[in-house]
C-alpha cells in the first residue's frame, strides 16, 4: 500500500518578521538566508530545546510566530553575534532574538534575567548584585591593601577610585567584587605594569547590563546613560566596559 504524500500549503503570512525588518537597518538581511548552516555550526546555543539559527531564521521567514515568540530558545542565545560573523549574507538573527523577546510578557521572562536588571536599577552603581558605592568602594581598597602588602614587587599598584581626568574609566563586573574579589587584581596588575592611567566611579561601575538581555530597552538605555554620565563627569577619555 503506497504512502499518502506530505502536502505542504501555501507560505503563512509572517507579522513578526515583517515588523522586525521595518525596525533595524537594511532589514537586517532577514531574507537572503541561503541556508548554508554556517550559523549553527559555531553557534554555543544550537541543539538546545531543538532549535538553532538557521532552523530559527527560517520557521520566521515561513510565518511561524506563535512558535518562534514562545520558544524558550530565544533565552538561551547569548547574543554574541558569531552567526552574524560567519553568515556570508550578514543576516542580523540576534536582532530577530532580540524582538523575540520583547514578545514575552514581562512576567514569563526568565526570573533570573529579570531580577538582575531589577536590582541594577535601584542605585546608580548599576550593579545586578545589589552592590552600594560605599561596598564597592571598601572592598576595593581592601583587596588593594591585601596584594600590596603581600606582594612587594606590586606595592606601589594602585586601584583609584573617582579619579579626575583618568584616561581610562574601567567597569567592572560586580560579581567579582561580590563574590570573587580576588578576581579584580590580574587587571590591575596589568593596568600597573603598562603604566595605565585609569581609574573605577563608585557610580555606574558594574559593567553588566541585564537589562540588555531582557529586551528592555527603555531600562536597557537608562543603565548605559547612568554609565555615560559617570565616564563624563570625571571626564574621562576611553570607557573599557570589561564585558
Amino acid at each position: 500500500m503506497a504512502e499518502e504524500a506530505i502536502k505542504l500549503g501555501g507560505k503563512k503570512k509572517s507579522f513578526f518578521i515583517d515588523k522586525v525588518k521595518e525596525l533595524i537597518p537594511d532589514g537586517g538581511n532577514l531574507n537572503l538566508c541561503l541556508t548554508c548552516g554556517a550559523c549553527s555550526s559555531g553557534c554555543p546555543a544550537t541543539g538546545l530545546e531543538d532549535m538553532d539559527p538557521r532552523k530559527f531564521l527560517r520557521m520566521a521567514a515561513l510565518g511561524l510566530d506563535d512558535e518562534i515568540t514562545s520558544t524558550p530558545w530565544v533565552w538561551m542565545c547569548s547574543m554574541c553575534q558569531r552567526c552574524i560573523y560567519v553568515c556570508p549574507m550578514k543576516i542580523d538573527i540576534p536582532q530577530l532574538v532580540f524582538y523575540a523577546r520583547q514578545s514575552w510578557p514581562r512576567e514569563k521572562r526568565p526570573k533570573g534575567i529579570v531580577g538582575s536588571c531589577d536590582m541594577a536599577l535601584r542605585n546608580d552603581t548599576c550593579s545586578a548584585m545589589g552592590a552600594s558605592e560605599e561596598d564597592f568602594k571598601f572592598v576595593v581598597e581592601d583587596v588593594l591593601e591585601e596584594y600590596q602588602e603581600a606582594q612587594p614587587e606590586f606595592k606601589d599598584m594602585q586601584a583609584p577610585i573617582n579619579k579626575e581626568g583618568a584616561e581610562f574609566f574601567l567597569n567592572q563586573n560586580s560579581r567579582e567584587p561580590v563574590t570573587e574579589p580576588d578576581e579584580m587584581v590580574p587587571l590591575w596588575k596589568i593596568l600597573h605594569l603598562v603604566g595605565a592611567d585609569w581609574t573605577y566611579s563608585t557610580k555606574g561601575w558594574a559593567a553588566e547590563n541585564y537589562c540588555m538581555f531582557m529586551a528592555d530597552e527603555e531600562n536597557w538605555k537608562h543603565i548605559v546613560e547612568v554609565k555615560k554620565k559617570a565616564v563624563e563627569d570625571l571626564g574621562c577619555k576611553v570607557w573599557l566596559n570589561t564585558e
